[in-house]
Parts: C-alpha cells; structure tokens; sequence
C-alpha cells in the first residue's frame, strides 16, 4: 500500500487526472440534464392546498362586515366607469362595502361606517349631504374622494376643508405621474401615462396637506394628498385615471384612511417561458443574423438560454418553462410525436435543474376552440375540427409530457397566446384533474381569456400574467407598479423567439431586449426585496391561501388587533401603520417596506402588533 501510494505521488500526469475528474464529472451533470429520467423533483416552497381546505374569494367576501360606504352615480359617466375597478378593489382587500347609487338611493347616515369613498366627480346631486359628510369626519370619521372632482357650488362648499388654498376650473395634463418614496413601492421615480390626457383638477394646496404623489415630477400639480380635519381624515385622488391597471393606487390611497390600513397580498414573483421547450421555431432569423452571425437553433443554445440562465441567477428568478409539442397547424386531432426529443430533454432539464418548473402550453400552437370561433383576420389560427380532436391534442400533449419528464409533476397550463375558448375551458376542467392553474391574461385583448387573481368555482387557480417580453413599455411598467402594490404580486413571460418578431422587438436585438429585462428586474426587486421568487404552481399556492383570508381589525390605545379567518398556515397582508410606530408583533413577523408600509407574515389566526405612538 505503501509503494502504490509513493507511485501515485510520483505520477507525472496526475494533474491531467485532475482535469479528466473534472471533464467526468461535467459530462455526468450534461447527462442528468438531458435525461429526464435522472430529475427528481423536490417540494415546493408553496404547495397547492388539498380541495377541501380550499375557501374561495368570493366565498371570504360574503363573510365580510359592512365597514365601507361607497356613493356612485349612474348618470355620471366617469362613476360608472370607475365602479367595476373599485368593487373588484375592495373585493381584493377584503373590504365590506354597500354601495348607493345617489340618483335613486337615499344617502343612509355615515355613523354606521368606518370609511366613506365617493366615486363622483360632480357632488351637485348630493347637495348638502356634502357637509354632512364633512361634519361627520370632523368628528372621527374618514372619507376619499376618489374621482376628479369638479369645481362648483359643492366642492367650492368643503375644498378649503379638503386642504386646498385655492383652485381653477380648468384640469392640467397627466403624462407622467411621480410617487414619493415613502407612499408605495416603487416610489420616489416618476412614471409616464400612456394616452395622458387632461385629467387632473388644478390645485393649490396648504401646508397642513401631504401630498403622496404629483403629476410630472416631485413639483407638479397633487394628484394624491391627505389632510386631516377636526379628528378625521380626507383622502384625494386627482389624476382621472380608473382602470384596471391604477387599481394599486387606489389601494394605497385608502389604507391611508384610518389608524392603520390591512389588506392581504400574495407575495409572490413568477416569470414564464412561453414556448419553452419546443422545436426550433420557423421565422425570419434575420436579427439573429445580423447581431451574432448564427443560426437561430444555435442562437437558442449558446446565447439565449446562458444569457437567461444568468438573469435567473443574479436575481433568484425561478423561471417556469411550458412545452409545445410542434408548430403544426393540423386541427383534427391526429396527434403525431416530434422525432427529435433531445432538444426538450436537454432544455426542460436544464430549467429543472436550475429550481425552474415545467408547464403545458399546446401540442401545437392552435388555441383550444372549436368551429363557433372566428378569429377573422386577427390571429392566424385555425379551430378544432370537434371536441374529440381538442381532447386529443390535450391527451396527447399530457402524454409527452409524462415521457420527456417522468420525474415531474406538470400543473400548469398556459393557452396558446393566451386564448382559451368557453369549450376548451370546459374541457380542461371536466377531464384533467393534473391541470391545477390556467395562467392567461389579466388585461383584455381580442380574443384573450382574461382572469383576476382567483380560485375558480371548480377549484382551477386562475393565474393571470401582468407584463410580457423584453420592452417594457410605459403601460406595462405602470401597470406592473400597480400590482405590486395591489397584490404584492409580479407575473411576467416572454418567448424564446421574440429575436424573431419585429413587433416584439426583433429590430432592437438581444442585447437591447435582455439589458431592458434586467433593468425591468433590478427595479423589481430593488423596489420590493421581500418579494418571493416562485414558480407557476408556487403563486397558485399562495393565491389559494390569499384568496379565501379574511381580517377583522380592531384599534387599541396600544396595539392592531387582527383576527384572520381561513388561515390556512401563513399569510401575508400589507400593513400601513398612519399613527404611531410598530414594536413587538404576536403571532407573525413584520417587515418594513417603506415608510409606514409594512408587509407582515402571519403564522397564527390572531395577530397583536403593538403601537407606539
């Protein structure tokens, strides 16, 4: 033993058996790549929640207390228009609301609420009912003012009340939008509008309001302010715009309301990959060509996938893959395997092993809907020949799934271009129990399926994807602030063969598109550090667990006192703390996410946060 030892020191060579272990054991990490077989899947750092145990959101709301009285006035369009964004709001925060159409509605007296929003821009039809409301938030009470109101006998009636020093009637443009930093996440930067129009009344304010946010830059008309009056509190929103895409600000405009406002959130981080793993897509390389002198399958390989690979590791994204089986338009449920499967081996295992996670998305990229669709000359699909050829394509897709990646659990559906007819969802729902979550569209579009954060009534999670690709236009940023301050929640995706299509910005190249990503994703999480890193059926987790919680507040001398209905193990809630500072919490944990906004973490149905003040 001695001797082999003295030989072994005396090698020569042994260096090169260094490199050669190496080289062993980086084939050996390649091998379990590509093979399916060697992927085992871990537990989810969320899981779904077994069927039972399941409350959904509407189910929660029709728990609530009625705490909110909303005025709204048919006649008035603005008001109508703004109604479905505010329900579906109050809805998402849990907030028990009763609602008074003005126009044929009694006002009932403001005594029996908590909050008073008014969702009017012209007060005329409440009459003195205004100073009614005036003198009851001097006495204690609070109410926001949530449209852009008009200047006349009314107003002119309580805006010195409201903190105004003086005021036109004319309303000034709202391009771009900037949010102190203490006000919401993502503050402290000024956000452009698209389509901006003159929609913000013009104001002065005196120095007893504080304004949360500005039109243009940290100088510009208020949009958003608070002042107190007697012992209660007015809120003002000013900037006109009520879409789904502003709900956040709303949101964060009425936790300002009382001594502290608490609603929950998901918390939650998800970024797909549409097409991700398939077949080398056809399309005009010309980009690719252009930029690398490649060809597209080769691009796919050596640039984008490492350059995404590197994303992923500088800010802990955790990217969740959904497989097509080919490209075929074939429509009549002959369901045919690709001949070359390393490429999905190779790909799909990689993303696993890199804490990713694999969905469906289409055995080929026809979306699931049958002869009574016409999609004209707005998308070039065809339908399916009957329900029998959809179920088959399903099958089939499902099948190879299983075959590709037999260590997995596949949960996730994504509808090709997220189109998902009445059918095809029916179809989904009625026959395979292993798709837990549709993750589709929140915004509409012709032809999407669009969806809220919800668990549907046949206990599918819907999952709706916020923003897309590599731009980030100025609606889309908007819109992803919106939410992270809505829903704690971001949901991106993009493809793999956007270098292919001028309108998903092939022109700028890779470069350009991946250098945006990452500034999309550096202020991200710059701007909400606690934000977990999930995949696709991790958010649906914690959106079943949001969905169905419910809070009762009540407000000591010394403490917020919550109780949590629906607890399933943990929650989170956002927490904004208007008088005093928090100290020691009792049953969960509290994280500061800017100025008085906390994000807390709930481990018991009954939380204590006790107050300084």
């Amino acid at each position: 033993m001695a001797g082999y030892i003295k030989t072994l020191r005396e090698f020569r060579f042994k260096g090169m058996l260094v490199v050669l272990l190496v080289f062993l054991l980086m084939g050996a990490v390649l091998y379990a790549e590509r093979s399916g077989i060697r992927y085992q899947e871990t537990a989810r750092q969320v899981a779904y929640m077994e069927p039972e145990d399941v409350v959904t959101e509407q189910e929660a709301v029709n728990a609530l207390k009625t705490t909110c009285l909303v005025l709204t006035d048919s006649s008035q369009e603005a008001s109508v228009q703004a109604w479905p964004e505010f329900e579906r709001m109050f809805m998402d925060m849990r907030v028990g609301v009763e609602r008074i159409d003005v126009s044929r509605e009694a006002v009932p007296d403001f005594a029996g609420y908590e909050t008073v929003v008014v969702l009017m821009s012209d007060l005329a039809p409440l009459g003195e009912t205004v100073l009614e409301l005036s003198s009851w938030v001097e006495r204690g009470g609070s109410a926001m003012f949530a449209l852009t109101l008009q200047k006349n006998t009314y107003v002119s009636l309580i805006e010195q009340k409201l903190g105004i020093l003086s005021s036109g009637y004319d309303n000034v443009l709202v391009d771009c939008i900037y949010f102190e930093p203490d006000f919401l996440l993502g503050g402290g930067a000024s956000y452009d509008i698209t389509d901006g129009y003159d929609s913000a009344w013009e104001v002065e304010l005196g120095e007893q309001a504080k304004v949360y946010a500005r039109a243009k830059d940290a100088t510009g008309t208020p949009l958003i302010w608070e002042t107190d009056y007697g012992k209660g509190t007015f809120v003002v929103d000013n900037f006109g715009l009520y879409e789904k895409a502003t709900r956040g600000f709303f949101a964060a405009s009425y936790s300002l309301l009382t001594e502290a406002g608490v609603y929950p959130v998901i918390n939650g981080s998800v970024f797909y990959l549409d097409d991700f793993p398939s077949p080398v897509p056809s399309g005009d390389g010309a980009y690719v060509k252009r930029d690398y002198g490649t060809s597209i399958r080769d691009f796919y390989t050596n640039i984008w996938w490492p350059d995404m690979l590197s994303l992923a590791n500088t800010h802990g994204v955790r990217y969740t893959g959904v497989i097509i089986e080919n490209y075929e338009d074939d429509t009549d449920g002959m369901v045919e395997e690709p001949s070359d499967t390393e490429r999905f081996q190779y790909f799909g295992n990689m993303l696993l092993h890199n804490s990713g996670e694999l969905g469906y998305h289409g055995y080929n990229h026809q979306p699931l809907s049958l002869s009574n669709t016409d999609y004209g000359e707005v998308l070039p699909y065809k339908t399916w020949k009957d329900w029998q050829a959809m179920d088959q394509a399903v099958t089939g897709l499902i099948d190879f799934g299983k075959e590709m990646f037999p260590g997995t659990t596949l949960s996730v559906y994504v509808p090709p271009s997220n189109v998902l007819s009445e059918e095809g969802r029916a179809l989904l729902a009625s026959k395979y129990p292993q798709i837990r979550t549709i993750a589709s569209n929140y915004f509409t579009g012709e032809f999407a399926y669009v969806q809220e954060f919800e668990v549907a009534d046949d206990g599918i999670v819907e999952q709706p994807r916020i923003i897309s690709g590599g731009i980030i236009d100025s609606y889309m940023q908007m819109a992803a602030l919106s939410e992270l301050n809505m829903h704690f929640v971001n949901t991106h995706f993009m493809h793999p063969d956007d270098l292919l299509d001028e309108d998903r910005g092939a022109a700028l190249g890779w470069e350009t598109l991946k250098n945006r990503l990452d500034e999309y994703m550096t202020w991200l999480y710059t701007s909400a550090p606690p934000l977990r890193n999930l995949t696709g059926s991790e958010l649906s987790g914690a959106i079943q667990r949001y969905g169905g919680l419910t809070v009762e507040k009540e407000i000591t001398d010394g403490a917020i006192h919550l109780q949590l209905g629906n607890l399933y193990d943990e929650a989170y809630l956002f927490v904004r703390v208007n008088e005093g500072t928090p100290g020691k919490v009792t049953g969960g944990s509290l994280t500061r996410l800017t100025g008085n906004l906390y994000l807390l973490c709930a481990d018991a149905p009954e939380v204590v946060i006790e107050v300084e003040k």
